[in-house]
């Protein structure tokens, strides 16, 4: 994920989250969703589970629909 780099400096602890809250209410959903995914990643490979670990499970069932 490409970022800009800057540092900024606050006098609080809420004013950097309210600005964080802001930086990310600016991004696209489709950045946000990202970034919540690589974060999510992230946490299980510190837990030591591979990319795959906990996929949803699929299943497929085929009905046919009685004629009339």
């Amino acid at each position: 994920m490409n970022m800009d780099t800057e540092t900024r400096k606050y006098s609080s602890f809420d004013e950097m989250k309210a600005a964080e809250y802001r930086y990310w209410q600016s991004r696209p959903i489709h950045e946000r969703v990202a970034a919540a995914a690589e974060l999510t990643e992230d946490g299980y490979k510190l837990k030591g589970f591979g990319p795959d670990a906990f996929r949803l499970q699929r299943s497929v069932v085929h009905f046919e629909r009685a004629r009339r």
